[in-house]
C-alpha cells in the first residue's frame, strides 16, 4: 500500500489574508483539519475546521480587507472562482447586484498522495468511473490522484474547468503528475473542451470534474463511445438520486416510459406505463462517496439501474478504512432469487413451451410460441420448479437478438443458458417481431423442426429478462406504484421541457407528491399541488 502523504501549501493561502486574520489563523490551526476561511463584508471573519468553527477577530471585515486579498490572488473567472498560482487553493467570491465583491470563501486545497488505494484496482481496470457525492466529501481529491497514477503509464488529459484539479496558473500542480491539463475559458464551454480533448490530443483517459449540465452529459457519452476511458464526478448522494435527475440521468443510461396497449396491460395485470433503461450507461462503474473513508461501489451500473427499475435491491460493495487505516472490502451479498416484474415490454402471454396450434404472425405478435408442439425435453420442466442450480440449461439460438444482452439477462436472473450457433443444437429460438414478420430461412427452418420460437418486441435487457423469466417460471410481481409515478412524472417533465404550458399528474399520496415535486425542482421546473385528498395531485409548469 502506498504511504499517504498530504501537501497543502497552506503558507501561500495564509499570506494573502489580512495580517490580523493571518496571525489569528496561524495560532489556531492545529494541523490538517482547516477547511476554509470566510470573509464577508460587515461580519466577523471565520475559520471552518473539520469539527469546529472559529471567529478569528472581533473586528468586522471591511472593503479594504477584501481588496487586500483580491490584489494578491488570481483573476476571478465566469464562475466567480480564482486561485493562487501553483497551488490547489480555491477562492470563490460573492457579488452584490452591481457586481461588486462583498464576500470571499477561501477553501484549502490539498493533494493527498496515496488516497486512491481504496479504489486503485477499479481505476486501473480501464472502465469508465463516475464518482458521486455531496460537496466536500473528497471527490476532487480522488480525481486528482487518479490522474497522477494513470498518467504514469497512459495518455491522460484533465479537463480543468475551475483549475481545481491542477491548480491555478498555466503550469499545473505536481499533484497530477504527468497528466496534461486543459483549462476552460468559461464553465458553459466545458463540454466543448471535453470533445476538443478527444479530437486534438488523442488521450486514452479523460478526467473531468463536476459534470452538471445536459451538454456535458452528452459530451461524456460521446467520449465513452469513442473508446476513451472517462473518470468524472457529479454531485448527488446515490444512484437513485441520479436516475430521477433529468439532466444527468443519461450518465447511467436514463429511463423512459413504455406505454402498453389496453389489451396487453390487462393481460399482464399492470398499469399501461412501464419503465425501461433507455440506453447503455455512459459509465461502467459508479462509486458513491458516503464520507471520506467509506464508499459504496456499483461494479455494473447497467445491472444496478435495471434492478432499481424492477423494484429489486441490488446491494453495492462497501469499501472503507478502519481505525488502523487499512482498507476493508465488504463484498456485495449474492442476490437471492428475486421476483420478476412483469411489464418490461415482452410480447408474451403464455408460459413457454406451451402446446399451440398454427403459429402465424398474429400469434407471434401476441407472444405465443410459433408452431411449437410440446417438446419431449419439456416434461421435466413441467414438474415443480427445481432450485436454480439444478435448472436445465436452455440452449438458445438468437436471431436478431443481442448475444451480450442474453448473457447479461441470464446473469441478472441467475438462470443457465447456452448460446448456440446452429438450429441442430438449439431447443429454443428467440427473435424480434420485425424479423419474424419477414419469415427468414432460420425461422422457417425452426418452425419446420418444431423448435419453439419466441418473439420479442424490442432488443432490450428488460424484454430479454422477461422472456427468460417466463421460460424458467420465475415468480411474477405487479409493477410498483411508485415506479409508475416516477415514469409519469418523467414523461410530464419531458413534455414541459419540450414546450408544454403545464402537465397535470394523476392523484397520489403525500409521499409520492413530495417525490414528484423534488423531480420537478431537479429539472428547474415549477410544481404545485391542487385539489383535496384523496384527489390531490401535482401540476408541473415551466421554470
Amino acid at each position: 500500500m502506498q504511504q499517504r502523504r498530504i501537501t497543502d501549501d497552506l503558507d501561500a493561502l495564509l499570506q494573502v489574508l489580512p495580517p490580523p486574520v493571518e496571525q489569528a489563523l496561524r495560532e489556531s490551526n492545529q494541523g490538517d483539519d482547516l477547511l476554509e476561511v470566510i470573509l464577508d463584508l460587515g461580519r466577523l471573519p471565520e475559520a471552518r475546521f473539520v469539527d469546529r468553527e472559529l471567529v478569528l477577530s472581533q473586528r468586522e471585515v471591511s472593503e479594504d480587507d477584501l481588496m487586500y486579498v483580491i490584489e494578491r490572488i488570481g483573476t476571478f473567472t465566469g464562475d466567480n472562482r480564482a486561485g493562487i498560482e501553483r497551488t490547489l487553493h480555491r477562492i470563490s467570491c460573492i457579488r452584490n447586484r452591481q457586481g461588486r465583491i462583498i464576500g470571499l470563501t477561501l477553501r484549502v486545497g490539498r493533494a493527498v498522495y496515496g488516497v486512491i488505494d481504496i479504489i486503485e484496482d477499479i481505476v486501473k481496470s480501464g472502465q469508465s468511473i463516475l464518482l458521486l457525492g455531496r460537496p466536500g466529501v473528497g471527490k476532487t481529491t480522488l480525481l486528482r490522484e487518479a490522474a497522477r497514477i494513470l498518467g504514469e503509464k497512459a495518455r491522460v488529459v484533465v479537463v480543468d474547468t475551475s483549475n481545481e484539479i491542477g491548480g491555478d496558473g498555466d503550469i499545473p500542480h505536481p499533484a497530477i503528475g504527468r497528466a496534461r491539463r486543459m483549462q476552460v475559458a468559461a464553465p458553459e464551454l466545458q463540454h466543448e473542451v471535453m470533445i476538443e480533448a478527444v479530437e486534438n490530443h488523442m488521450p486514452q483517459i479523460i478526467v473531468i470534474d463536476e459534470i452538471g449540465r445536459e451538454q456535458e452529459a452528452v459530451a461524456a457519452r460521446t467520449i465513452a463511445e469513442r473508446g476513451v476511458q472517462l473518470i468524472g464526478t457529479a454531485h448527488g448522494n446515490s444512484l437513485e438520486n441520479l436516475l430521477i435527475n433529468p439532466t444527468l440521468s443519461d450518465l447511467v443510461g436514463g429511463i423512459e416510459s413504455v406505454t402498453l396497449s389496453d389489451e396487453e396491460a390487462r393481460r399482464r395485470g399492470t398499469q399501461k406505463s412501464v419503465l425501461e433503461r433507455r440506453a447503455p450507461p455512459t459509465f461502467d462503474v459508479l462509486i458513491e462517496l458516503q464520507d471520506r473513508q467509506r464508499m459504496a461501489v456499483h461494479h455494473s451500473v447497467a445491472a444496478a439501474v435495471d434492478a432499481i427499475l424492477r423494484g429489486r435491491s441490488l446491494q453495492p460493495e462497501i469499501r472503507f478504512r478502519d481505525e488502523s487505516g487499512q482498507v476493508r472490502i465488504e463484498k456485495a451479498p449474492a442476490p437471492p432469487p428475486e421476483p420478476r416484474t412483469l411489464g418490461a415490454g415482452l410480447a408474451m402471454s403464455r408460459l413457454p413451451f406451451e402446446k399451440r396450434g398454427n403459429g402465424h404472425a398474429n400469434d407471434a405478435e401476441r407472444g405465443v410460441p410459433a408452431r411449437g408442439d410440446y417438446p419431449a425435453h419439456q416434461a421435466a420442466l413441467d414438474e415443480a420448479q427445481p432450485p436454480r442450480q439444478q435448472m436445465q440449461t436452455l440452449r438458445v439460438y438468437p436471431y436478431g437478438v443481442g448475444r451480450g444482452r442474453l448473457i447479461q439477462a441470464a446473469q441478472n436472473l441467475g438462470v443457465p443458458i447456452a448460446l448456440v450457433d446452429s438450429l441442430e443444437q438449439a431447443n429454443t429460438v428467440v427473435t424480434l417481431k420485425n424479423y419474424y414478420r419477414k419469415h427468414p430461412q432460420p425461422i422457417t427452418d425452426a418452425e419446420r423442426r418444431r423448435i419453439p420460437v419466441y418473439v420479442l418486441r424490442a432488443n432490450t435487457i428488460n424484454q430479454v429478462e422477461s422472456f427468460l423469466g417466463d421460460v424458467f417460471g420465475l415468480p411474477v410481481v405487479m409493477e410498483d406504484p411508485v415506479s409508475q409515478a416516477v415514469a409519469e412524472t418523467q414523461e410530464a417533465i419531458r413534455r414541459v421541457l419540450a414546450g408544454s404550458n403545464s402537465e397535470e399528474l394523476r392523484p397520489a399520496g403525500a409521499e409520492v407528491r413530495r417525490m414528484q415535486h423534488e423531480m420537478a425542482r431537479a429539472a428547474n421546473l415549477v410544481s404545485h399541488s391542487y385539489g383535496n385528498e384523496p384527489r390531490r395531485r401535482v401540476r408541473i409548469f415551466p421554470g
